[in-house]
Order: structure tokens, then C-alpha cells, then sequence
């Protein structure tokens, strides 16, 4: 699988100041290995602008749509990132429940079917 993470590290993803009880370089580094394990790599955006929803992360697969996931703030969520990838990700297996309840829509699709 060709898989790209995209983590959002900027004014509100990635901040103490908004999110005082995650550790950002501690899940950056889970997702870092996590990506790796599947074959994959981590690109650290400066801004998704995706704000309301912090902190992103935004899952590709060649060939499969991106998945916005928001609100990934505890290590369960990063543990559901890991189990979807292991059952294939983006474009092969469906986002189980527990990441649905994360998916946000990308910038500047409101509206768009």
C-alpha cells in the first residue's frame, strides 16, 4: 500500500495551549511508526484549515479518496487508525464506526456531495 499521513501542526493542531493533556510529539511519533508499518510515510502540515476540528489527520492511500479524521486526541483513536490500516485503510477496508465518528470533511467541500 502506498499510504501517505498528513498531520496538521499548527495554531490549533498540535498546541498545548489548545490541547494541554495530549502529548503532540509523543502521538506524532505513534503515527510516524504506525506509517511506517504499513508502508507509509508522515508529512506535518502547517495548516489544514480544518481549526474546529483538532487536531487532524488526514489519511491517503494511492488511488483511494483522502480521509479527513478530526478530533484525534487520545491514543484510542490513534489505536483505530492502526487497526483500520492493518485491515487495509483508505479504498480497501470501510472505516469502522469508531473513526466515523472522527471523519470531518475536508476544507472547502461543505455542501458538496
Amino acid at each position: 500500500m502506498s499510504l501517505r499521513v498528513t498531520v496538521c501542526r499548527d495554531c490549533c493542531c498540535g498546541t498545548v495551549r489548545k490541547h494541554p493533556t495530549v502529548n503532540h510529539y509523543r502521538q506524532l511519533n505513534r503515527l510516524r511508526e504506525i506509517a511506517a508499518r504499513h508502508g507509509g510515510t508522515v508529512r506535518v502540515a502547517e495548516c489544514l484549515d480544518t481549526c474546529e476540528t483538532s487536531n487532524v489527520v488526514v489519511v491517503q492511500a494511492r488511488g483511494a479518496k483522502p480521509v479527513y479524521l478530526g478530533f484525534v486526541l487520545d491514543d484510542a483513536v490513534v489505536d483505530d487508525i492502526d487497526a483500520w490500516l492493518t485491515a487495509g485503510g483508505p479504498g480497501v477496508a470501510p472505516l469502522p464506526e469508531t473513526l466515523e465518528l472522527n471523519r470531518v470533511q475536508a476544507p472547502g467541500t461543505a455542501g458538496r456531495q
